[in-house]
């Protein structure tokens, strides 16, 4: 058992007594420099840094760990806010770490701001692509972003420049709860300070509307060499595959990536795999999920099903492009888990053969669509109709 203990920016002397004593009493003490630098000195402990890259060094580090003597780790206030508790936790398992908290970062961040937790998001930058905050912009919206280290206000303030945003008000909050704590305010088109390393960035949105959470974004948003699933025909896949938070999707024969990333955009546990056979392409797609805020999308350069092998466990799947090459469907369908959904699109006849076979044997919905969109005709105005697709859909029990 790992007892993972908060500690706030005050030091020791702010410790609880009865957490003061959890780290005295500990055999072993785990830490970053910084926190290890906090407690005192007791004879016979002994004292490990967290090993760097820490996911690497974690797993030697926690077997040389004594199985019947006290474990203690310092973390900074909420050990499960972008903390170390989590890691410890996705390591050994919920029965093997308990927490004792302080006072987190972002509980003191809406303290200092005044704002309801209700009344802002929270989104996490700790070691991650400050793009995510993308997903999230809207006018009157509130953003409590945390900082990898001093350079993350610098990126988020260009960030929001170029997403229309730059009259945004951007307040930097340093060293929370420390003497040393520091407030400053500018707008992000104006934001040229230095930051301290460890901050939270409270963002009051201020800006053009851009672009929601509903399925069927506009089509010009996705860079795309054509290979795209256009708005209309996206909205009734993405409506049929269902994202649900923490689901996890296979978009094959991705194209520009348009149904991962929206899948991706409906909630931020969602999770993608881009499977995509050509290289341009796929470089398309990790751009198109950075730009529109989901610069988590796996991109897997191949091709299907030899591809798929190895993915993380899919809830649901969507094949735009490929259906007709050999194994590609039934290992889609062999790989869904139960419940999972499954929606194909088709334009040729071959496609579409195949798919009212599948239909006729695994049942589901089979559906034909046909898209006509307004165009000029000389000096007045008709219909143009984009190619009919077939689409199959089926839940797997």
């Amino acid at each position: 058992m790992i007892v993972v203990v908060g500690i706030g920016a005050g030091g020791w002397d702010e410790i609880p007594v009865r957490h003061q004593q959890l780290i005295r009493e500990s055999a072993v003490l785990l830490g970053g420099k910084r926190h290890l630098d906090l407690v005192p000195d007791v004879p016979g402990q002994r004292r490990e840094p967290w090993p760097s890259p820490l996911r690497e060094g974690l797993p030697a580090l926690l077997e040389s760990l004594p199985n019947d003597e006290p474990v203690v780790a310092l973390a900074s206030g909420d050990p499960l806010v972008s903390g170390i508790g989590t890691t410890l936790i996705d390591v050994l398992g919920p029965a093997n770490v308990r927490i004792e908290p302080a006072v987190s970062s972002v509980a003191l961040a809406r303290a200092r701001m005044g704002w309801a937790a209700e009344s802002c998001v929270v989104v996490s930058l700790v070691g991650r692509d400050v793009s995510l905050i993308a997903r999230e912009l809207a006018p009157g919206r509130r953003i409590l972003a945390l900082s990898s280290d001093g350079s993350t206000p610098g990126l988020v303030a260009d960030l929001l420049v170029t997403a229309g945003f730059g009259a945004s008000a951007m307040t930097i909050l340093g060293e929370l709860g420390a003497e040393t704590e520091s407030t400053r305010t500018a707008t992000a088109s104006e934001w040229d300070a230095e930051s301290p390393r460890l901050n939270i960035v409270a963002i009051e949105c201020v800006g053009t509307p851009l672009l929601g959470w509903a399925a069927g974004l506009p089509d010009d948003v996705f860079e795309n060499d054509g290979q795209l699933t256009k708005r209309d025909l996206r909205a009734s896949a993405l409506a049929r595959l269902a994202p649900t938070p923490g689901a996890h999707l296979w978009d094959v024969g991705a194209g520009a990536g348009s149904v991962g990333i929206e899948w991706m955009r409906a909630h931020p546990s969602c999770t993608a795999t881009a499977v995509e056979a050509s290289p341009e392409r796929a470089a398309r797609i990790a751009r198109n999920a950075t730009r529109l805020g989901v610069p988590g999308l796996a991109v897997v350069q191949g091709r299907a099903p030899d591809s798929l092998r190895d993915l993380p466990a899919p809830d649901a799947i969507f094949i735009g492009g490929g259906a007709t090459r050999s194994g590609v469907l039934d290992t889609c369908l062999a790989a869904l888990r139960p419940g999972g959904r499954l929606v194909v699109h088709g334009v040729t006849l071959e496609t579409e053969q195949l798919l009212a076979t599948a239909y006729q044997k695994h049942g589901g919905e089979l559906t034909r669509i046909s898209v006509e969109t307004s165009a000029p005709i000389g000096t007045f105005t008709g219909w143009t109709p984009a190619r009919a697709v077939t689409q199959w859909s089926v839940s797997v029990r």
